[in-house]
């Protein structure tokens, strides 16, 4: 029997023309980005179809773009019959992915959704300045080996495990000079690749606390409802629903690790998911399933070709 998660990519997967394809194609689309513009009072999406690449590669702009394109991807759904409560037997999103997936599941309105990542883009920016943090992928490590890594790395400053992404995929966060030692050390572990990432501030660590903070306000502010369908949530690897306990792991999020190995383990293990679909740009989620469940089937649905291809698998 087929059971599926739908799956929200989070930052890395931004790209200049995101969205543009699906503005072009569908009034449901439009109509997204439209109120993430008037939401943030800014024209995201030209900087979405158009660029500067610089430009959106800006925390505080690729966080509420991606946004836009998931939920574009899911109102267009919605349009043609495919809605995420009758598909969906849980949702789970990358680290910003979450808000989109929550979004899509009901908790927050777009507009809030995009207030919400705009304030979580800043706050992280502002926790550290620039070149006092950094980010490193260990490649051909396990999580254990890699939070050693992390631990000898460290000395007096911050160096966490940050996102273990998939098996031999784990990314490290902290402050520069303890992320630079890292890659050393996880050379001398047996890494396969040990590298910087190329991101303007070192999440998911303890140096993200004044950010987890600013979204504990922010959060507070907002109305949050139940989920139709149970959120994975990163920080636990298992589903939750209650709001209140949704604002906090949101909150926990900031500085804790993004574990999506885990997740999408619990999700095609007890969660008995056959079927991933990741709504939105790029296949990075898709590509990570594989590598985490190779029985899992894995789709990622975000051009107007993937949508029609996905509504003729559902409706088949």
């Amino acid at each position: 029997m087929t059971k599926r998660a739908f799956t929200f990519p989070g930052q890395g997967s931004q790209a200049v023309g995101m969205g543009k394809e699906l503005a072009a194609a569908y009034p449901e689309a439009r109509a997204v980005f439209e109120e993430v513009d008037e939401a943030l009072g800014q024209n995201l999406s030209a900087i979405m179809f158009e660029g500067p690449d610089d430009t959106l590669r800006l925390t505080e702009n690729a966080q509420p773009a991606l946004m836009a394109v998931s939920l574009a991807v899911v109102r267009v759904l919605e349009a043609k019959g495919i809605s995420l409560a009758d598909h969906a037997a849980f949702v789970a999103g990358h680290s910003l992915g979450e808000y989109s997936a929550l979004c899509a599941a009901g908790t927050f309105s777009v507009s809030d959704a995009a207030r919400l990542l705009k304030t979580r883009g800043q706050a992280m920016q502002k926790a550290v300045p620039v070149g006092h943090g950094a980010m490193a992928a260990l490649l051909g490590l396990d999580l254990e080996t890699a939070r050693a890594v992390a631990a000898e790395a460290a000395g007096d400053e911050v160096c966490d495990v940050a996102n273990d992404n998939a098996p031999g995929q784990v990314v490290i966060s902290g402050a520069t000079a303890a992320v630079e030692r890292a890659l050393e050390i996880a050379k001398a572990k047996g890494a396969k690749r040990a590298l910087l990432l190329p991101v303007s501030a070192p999440f998911h660590c303890s140096l993200m606390q004044p950010a987890a903070e600013a979204m504990a306000a922010a959060l507070a502010e907002v109305t949050v409802n139940a989920p139709v369908v149970p959120l994975v949530a990163n920080v636990l690897a298992t589903p939750i629903s209650d709001p209140d306990e949704i604002r906090q792991r949101l909150v926990e999020q900031v500085t804790g690790v993004v574990r999506w190995t885990e997740s999408v383990a619990w999700l095609t293990g007890e969660g008995g998911v056959t079927h991933l679909a990741e709504l939105g740009t790029g296949k990075v989620l898709t590509g990570l399933a594989k590598r985490i469940n190779g029985d899992a089937v894995a789709t990622a649905v975000g051009t107007p070709a993937d949508i029609d291809a996905f509504v003729a698998e559902l409706s088949a």
